[in-house]
C-alpha cells in the first residue's frame, strides 16, 4: 500500500476516525482531521496519538465550511466517516438527518470533482440501509429498504458514491455493519452493557435497564473496519464493499458475556424496559463480506469476544478511577 498521501479525514475524533488516524499515521499518511468546532477546541478531544496532526474547520450543515476545507487542505485521499450515528436520534430531527448524511456526502463529492479529482475517496455507509430486506446475510446487491431517516440518508449517500463514480470520481464506499470498542460512548449498546456489567460488579448500582435480548445484530472491531477502509481506498477500481463478520450474535449473548467477565449472573441484574424494545427485523441483520476477503484481501483480526473482553477491561480501568475519585471525594 502507498504511504506518505495527503489526507483528510472528517470525524476524526470519533471512533472511527481516531482508529483509521491511528492506522494512517502508522503507515506514513500526513493525516488532517476536519472538526466542527474551532480546531483549538478541538484538539483536546484527540487521543494522544493524534494530537500533532493539522485540523481544519468543517460543519456537516454547512457546505461552504466543507468545501473551503477541500479547496485548504487539497488531499489527496479524503475518509468521509462524520456523520449521526446514532439511529434513534434520526427520528428527532429527520430531515436535518438526511442533510448531514446525505447532503454533506453530496457536497463534499462535488467539491472534490471540482478541486481534487484525482484524489480517492471513501464514503462509511450503513448496514442500516438493508432495512426490511429478505436476504441473510446482506450483500452488495441486496434490495434496501431502510427503517429509519438514518438509513435513508446513508442510502442515498450510497447512490450518490455510484453516482460520482460514473462521472469519473475514484470512491468507494464501506456499507459498515455494527463494530464496537472502548471508544464507542456509552448510549450504544454494547457499550451500555459492558459498562453496566462493571459499575454493577463494582457496588455502584445494582441493575440495568436494556430491551429485548433476542435482538440480532453483527458485531465486529471498529479498527478491522478502519483497516477495511485502507484497503478499499487503495485499490485500483473504486467500489461498494460489505464490512460484518458475517455471524450475528443475540443481545442475550452480549449480555451474558460482559457479566460472565465480570463474575456476575445477569438474571440478578437486568430489567426489561419495554421503552428500549424495537420492532424485530424481518430478516437478521448479518452481513456477507465474503467480497471484501476476495477483492482486497480483508481479513479481521479481533473477535466478537475479544472485542467485548476488551470493552469491559477498558471499563474496569474507568470505573476503578471513579471508585477512587468518589472514595478520596467521601
Amino acid at each position: 500500500m502507498r504511504g506518505m498521501a495527503r489526507t483528510l479525514v472528517t470525524g476524526i475524533s470519533g471512533q472511527d476516525g481516531s482508529y483509521l488516524g491511528e492506522l494512517l499515521l502508522e503507515r506514513g499518511d500526513e493525516v488532517v482531521g476536519l472538526v466542527r468546532e474551532a480546531p483549538e477546541d478541538a484538539r483536546a478531544r484527540l487521543l494522544p496519538a493524534l494530537q500533532g496532526i493539522e485540523l481544519v474547520h468543517g460543519d456537516l450543515g454547512a457546505p461552504e465550511s466543507l468545501r473551503q476545507a477541500i479547496a485548504t487542505v487539497k488531499p489527496e485521499r479524503i475518509y468521509h466517516l462524520a456523520a449521526p450515528t446514532f439511529v434513534p436520534a434520526s427520528w428527532t430531527d429527520p430531515a436535518g438527518s438526511l442533510h448531514d448524511v446525505a447532503g454533506s456526502t453530496m457536497t463534499l463529492l462535488h467539491a472534490i470533482s471540482e478541486t481534487v479529482p484525482g484524489a480517492r475517496t471513501f464514503l462509511a455507509s450503513s448496514g442500516e440501509v438493508f432495512g426490511d430486506c429478505d436476504e441473510s446475510p446482506q450483500t452488495e446487491r441486496t434490495p434496501c429498504f431502510p427503517r429509519s431517516p438514518y438509513g435513508i440518508g446513508k442510502l442515498a449517500a450510497l447512490r450518490a458514491a455510484h453516482v460520482w463514480r460514473t462521472r469519473g470520481l475514484h470512491v468507494s464506499a464501506g456499507i459498515f455493519f455494527n463494530h464496537e470498542s472502548p471508544r464507542r460512548p456509552e448510549r450504544f449498546l454494547p457499550r451500555k452493557v459492558t459498562r453496566g456489567a462493571v459499575r454493577i460488579a463494582a457496588g455502584l448500582q445494582d441493575t440495568l435497564e436494556l430491551g429485548d435480548r433476542r435482538a440480532i445484530r453483527d458485531w465486529s472491531h471498529a479498527r478491522d473496519f478502519m483497516a477495511g477502509a485502507i484497503l478499499a481506498t487503495e485499490h485500483d477500481v473504486a467500489d461498494d464493499y460489505v464490512f460484518a463478520s458475517g455471524i450475528g450474535h443475540s443481545v442475550g449473548e452480549l449480555i451474558d458475556m460482559a457479566f460472565h467477565l465480570v463474575g456476575l449472573d445477569p438474571a440478578d441484574h437486568i430489567v426489561v424496559n419495554p421503552e428500549f424494545v424495537r420492532d424485530p427485523e424481518k430478516t437478521a441483520p448479518v452481513g456477507d463480506p465474503s467480497k471484501a476477503h476476495s477483492v482486497l484481501g480483508w481479513t479481521p483480526e479481533i473477535t466478537f469476544d475479544q472485542t467485548i473482553a476488551e470493552m469491559v477491561e477498558a471499563d474496569r480501568e474507568l470505573v476503578a478511577r471513579e471508585v477512587a475519585e468518589r472514595d478520596t471525594a467521601g
